[in-house]
């Protein structure tokens, strides 16, 4: 009878424990990386803009007016190309009439040089005087200095019947065309049109001197080991945040300071084969300018913010339960943050799963795939579009 009567009791006790152990949650999992000090250039990203590597203002080298031009207006030229004619005809008479002026003098020069001829030919056979012979030698080298005046009046001429057509100076493209057919030029005042270098190109980028300063101390330090001048890697990254497609390369850093804005001017060199840089373009410019042999760097979304504005991690430790870890941070480059204190080699920093726990709670880590988090955020761009 007792035994019936413990029976219903001993059932639902089951019955209890039961459903205890099926409320008990499983751990939640957790995305971490474990932190690998390894080899990472130091990355400054810097404020720019895009210059051309020669600007030629196209002038005339003569005076006259302009009668047609030759180009079209944004087109590539060379070095020698046609651009303008002023009208040729002053300059081609001009040509004619030292053309004129040459033969008159080598008229000249040859009658003087028969006279010298006879001259020493009786001052030889003594008929005449030896002042006489002297003349007649002057006068023909004074011919033959006017033939010489003459032709370089010639040269001087057709020089300018050249210049009657303006030439491209360099090579580039050329912009608006800045006068008309009928307008005056004036010699080497009007600027005709402006001709820009556009590959390779320029781009010209400051740096405070205070992080100038920083690295050179880091790099006293041993904190940091220099990038050779050849190695060093320097990016652009346009206006809608894309990287340019072909790295460029540092030509050098100006030797002073600007007093008004405490900058430093630098400049690099790129390939603009398909005109996708202009000049007068804001770019941000990528420099590698140091070696962190020891770095340790961290996905952007593990570094957290505490009330007072801090960086913390979250770490799983041995027991898999979580800690708050305080952590110093560097810059950004590339979707990671440069921890420069609070981590060492081997910690497990939780980068996905924040909103399943809290500090102190145990966990389950899994390995993170940066590949299945970008594969996440398109997949959640796409069901939002």
């Amino acid at each position: 009878m007792m035994l019936a009567a413990f029976t219903p009791l001993l059932a639902s006790c089951d019955e209890s424990v039961s459903a205890v152990s099926a409320a008990q949650p499983a751990d939640p999992d957790v995305s971490i990386v474990i932190v690998k000090p390894q080899p990472r250039a130091v990355v400054r990203e810097l404020p720019g803009r895009i210059a051309p590597t020669r600007v030629s203002d196209v002038r005339p080298r003569i005076s006259g007016i302009v009668v047609e031009r030759l180009f079209r207006q944004g087109s590539e030229v060379k070095a020698g190309d046609a651009l303008y004619r002023i009208d040729p005809r002053p300059f081609e008479v001009e040509v004619m009439a030292s053309e004129a002026a040459v033969a008159k003098a080598e008229a000249a020069l040859m009658q003087a040089r028969q006279q010298a001829h006879r001259i020493a030919t009786l001052t030889k056979d003594r008929a005449a005087p030896e002042a006489e012979n002297e003349k007649a030698i002057a006068a023909e080298r004074q011919a033959h200095a006017e033939v010489e005046g003459r032709n370089a009046e010639l040269a001087r001429a057709k020089l300018n019947l050249d210049y009657a057509t303006v030439r491209a100076p360099i090579d580039g493209v050329v912009g608006a065309a800045l006068v008309s057919e009928g307008a005056l030029a004036v010699q080497n005042e009007t600027n005709l049109a402006t001709i820009q270098q556009l590959d390779p190109i320029y781009a010209d980028f400051t740096q405070s001197v205070t992080e100038l300063n920083q690295l050179r101390r880091a790099f006293e330090s041993g904190d940091l080991e220099r990038i050779a001048a050849d190695a060093a890697k320097v990016r652009l990254v346009l206006d809608d945040n894309t990287l340019y497609s072909l790295d460029g390369k540092l030509l050098f850093s100006d030797a002073k300071v600007d007093a008004h804005t405490g900058q430093v001017t630098l400049r690099g060199e790129f390939r603009n084969p398909k005109r996708e840089l202009l000049p007068g373009m804001y770019v941000r410019v990528r420099i590698d300018q140091g070696l962190d042999s020891d770095a340790i760097a961290v996905p952007q979304q593990a570094i957290q913010r505490n009330g007072g504005g801090g960086s913390e991690v979250f770490v799983v430790k041995d027991d898999n339960h979580i800690a708050v870890q305080p952590v110093r941070t560097g810059s950004v480059q590339d979707g990671l943050w440069f921890v420069t204190e609070g981590l060492k080699a081997g910690d497990k920093v939780v980068v996905e799963g924040f909103q399943k726990f809290a500090a102190g709670d145990k966990v389950k880590p899994q390995p993170w795939s940066e590949a299945d988090a970008t594969a996440d955020n398109r997949h959640a761009q796409q069901v939002t579009r």
